[in-house]
């Protein structure tokens, strides 16, 4: 058991020197499709649901498409 905890100890040091990822890409479209379905709630007046369609474009581009629909 004590050959584990120097190799545990590496790993640890390893992870607390890696560099932080920037995760501020992700929480901006996360907060625009929370936005998105306030603005649709809104506009639908009352809970919708969702469809999703994505596609990668040939120069690379990955686009999602999102479709609100009112709620029976």
């Amino acid at each position: 058991m004590s050959e584990e905890k120097p190799d545990m100890a590496m790993l640890l040091k390893a992870l607390a020197d890696t560099p932080k990822r920037d995760n501020s890409a992700y929480h901006q479209a996360i907060a625009e499709a929370r936005r998105a379905f306030e603005a649709a709630e809104a506009r639908l007046g009352g809970p919708v649901k969702v469809k999703i369609k994505t596609k990668t474009k040939s120069n690379g581009d990955y686009v999602v498409k999102w479709t609100f629909r009112r709620m029976p």
